[in-house]
């Protein structure tokens, strides 16, 4: 059999970044189609744009100086269980995410309960760039430009009442966009929680974007939190409510396996995920893994929080 080889590859016939991207997008939605018909067309007809650059963003004196995580990879590794459960699976479903119109409800326990906007939010403080380390339970981690303001001046708008000591998030949830068969054992929608001191620290972040635009669908558009100094699944993504409540809200991990997720899920290198280690962890787009820093390298911030606290048993 003759076989013939070509030394390179002409340029005429290297495939244009946007076509490559259409072509992605057209065989997701294919599939799509194929599985469930009129979804992803009904879908992708509420869709926004995917991005926009967010200017004027002011510096952070809470960024890291290390080296960010190449915007292609903060891409495509994610974990959003609402869109598949492989780390390539939410650049490729979540086109179905609706992500204009939007708003936020504030309710429970506060004195002027609000439903805001998605343009309000990014006018409600001035945007700031947050270069955040980003520590997944799963060991491994990043670095990510997060774009956005504390979260507290978006929870002081609607004056917690004395009795509210958590504040529970509650991401986008509907059965015909989003497919739950992907990761059934979670129940959607996603829960998170935060203490209510934790939830009003500075270094708790509404994210509204990354790398200097609005937030991709993939890593929880329009708007979600940033807990930097608590595993990733602690920064609730997409989110359409966030309520204040007296007692600690079940959350979602907890409840699907609440002997390996606890509430508080701060970094901890001493205390061990019952299937895997947490003394090191891998940073994307590097070959040795790293020793884990306590609280995630927040410690001199953030550690005052628990002071008293078995961080054994309240993991």
């Amino acid at each position: 059999m003759l076989i013939r080889h070509r030394p390179d590859i002409l340029p005429s016939e290297i495939t244009p970044r946007a076509r490559f991207e259409s072509r992605r997008r057209f065989l997701a939605q294919g599939a799509t189609l194929a599985a469930g018909a009129s979804l992803g067309l009904r879908a992708r007809a509420a869709n926004a744009p995917d991005t926009t650059p967010l200017a004027p963003l002011e510096p952070s004196p809470w960024s890291t100086q290390e080296a960010l995580t190449p915007l292609s990879k903060v891409l495509s590794y994610n974990n959003f269980y609402e869109f598949g459960s492989s780390k390539g699976d939410p650049s490729l479903y979540a086109f179905r995410l609706p992500i204009r119109p939007w708003t936020i409800t504030l309710d429970g326990l506060v004195h002027k309960p609000k439903t805001l906007d998605i343009d309000q939010l990014l006018k409600l403080a001035p945007l700031e760039e947050r270069i955040y380390r980003l520590r997944c339970v799963e060991a491994w981690s990043m670095v990510v430009p997060w774009v956005g303001y504390s979260l507290s001046a978006l929870l002081k708008q609607v004056e917690p009442l004395g009795s509210a000591r958590y504040v529970r998030f509650e991401s986008y949830y509907d059965p015909e966009v989003i497919h739950p068969h992907f990761f059934g054992f979670l129940k959607f929608p996603y829960i998170e929680g935060l203490r209510l001191d934790e939830a009003m620290h500075p270094l708790a972040l509404l994210g509204l974007g990354l790398y200097g635009e609005t937030l991709p669908r993939q890593n929880g558009a329009p708007v979600r939190v940033v807990v930097p100094w608590k595993y990733g699944f602690k920064s609730a993504k997409s989110i359409v409510r966030i309520s204040f409540v007296e007692d600690q809200p079940l959350t979602s991990w907890p409840r699907a396996e609440h002997n390996d997720y606890g509430f508080y899920a701060n970094v901890n290198p001493h205390v061990d995920h019952p299937h895997w280690s947490q003394a090191k962890e891998r940073r994307i787009g590097e070959f040795f893994k790293r020793d884990t820093l306590m609280f995630n390298g927040y410690g001199d911030a953030v550690a005052s929080l628990y002071a008293g606290m078995d961080l054994r048993r309240a993991f």
